[in-house]
């Protein structure tokens, strides 16, 4: 008996010269990237750090003094505030609004929505400065209200052009049979939509925390001496009156990174937005 043995044909991947361009330049970024973080990382732990590839000694001192001059517990904690309730107001404002452009026709549509998209489109120091001289005029800039108030103004456009399609994509029958059914609006959209809208709230709730937390423009603009961020804080410290090591300041850059990253890590590990998606889906075609 003859066995008849077919070995299979290698297959050589031979990438072209455009992969090879995309791949050289995400490498190239990422070493630029880790080498800028790795350096304020060590550099905030030296003591001294020059014509050397490391520093000389390592040290805690910087932390220490950096958190004590600053007080930067209390910044922290204003911080959080200011994003917990740029959230909340946010979500608030946006999913409502979101919910009548979605579902209403009206005159000017289009212009409300060039209206929104103008805050995210234009750097925040162009409208930054004329909205904070209007709330230092009625007395609501200098304190935490202020920089709430000045967040709100780009974060309630990200909500929308979050939230708009996203409802669009819910199909309207489902609201006409609850209507027939007997059931109000208020009804409607707390016991029917909201469910199906958690994972747009939550990935829209994100965005707006991400960007709350890294806006500066705004929140230098509107602070006052108890209401500064922590990337206000950051700024702060390179232009405090004196010399101050860069050690110090470095040590800042490190505190402001770590708490954005466990911001994101901690809504990312609880809020899953495609899983999310994919279930109300499967719940609609359920």
């Amino acid at each position: 008996m003859t066995t008849i043995t077919a070995e299979a044909p290698r297959r050589r991947i031979v990438a072209s010269p455009g992969a090879w361009l995309v791949w050289g330049s995400v490498a190239i970024f990422m070493l630029f990237l880790v080498g800028v973080v790795g350096s304020v990382l060590v550099n905030s732990f030296g003591e001294r750090w020059f014509n050397r590839w490391l520093p000389e000694a390592y040290t805690t001192q910087w932390y220490n003094q950096a958190w004590s001059d600053f007080a930067l517990f209390d910044v922290i904690i204003v911080t959080l505030e200011v994003a917990a309730a740029v959230v909340v107001l946010s979500v608030l404002i946006g999913v409502p609004a979101s919910y009548v452009l979605a579902r209403r026709n009206f005159p000017g549509k289009r212009l409300v929505n060039l209206a929104f998209l103008l805050p995210i489109l234009m750097p925040p120091i162009t409208y930054g400065i004329p909205l904070a001289t209007v709330l230092y005029k009625f007395n609501l800039a200098g304190n935490i209200s202020g920089v709430i108030l000045a967040n709100l103004v780009p974060c309630v456009p990200f909500v929308i052009l979050t939230m708009t399609p996203f409802i669009e994509q819910i199909d309207p029958t489902i609201e006409r049979a609850a209507r027939m059914s007997g059931a109000r609006t208020f009804s409607i959209f707390t016991r029917i939509l909201a469910p199906l809208l958690v994972p747009g709230i939550l990935a829209s709730s994100i965005l707006v925390l991400v960007r709350t937390v890294g806006m500066f423009e705004l929140t230098f603009l509107t602070a006052g001496p108890d209401s500064n961020t922590l990337v206000v804080a950051l700024f702060n410290s390179m232009n405090a009156a004196g010399i101050r090591a860069q050690q110090s300041v470095d040590a800042m850059a490190v505190i402001y990174m770590l708490i954005m990253a466990v911001l994101l890590i901690t809504a990312l590990r609880f809020v899953n937005p495609t899983q999310l998606v994919a279930q109300v889906k499967e719940e609609q075609e359920a």
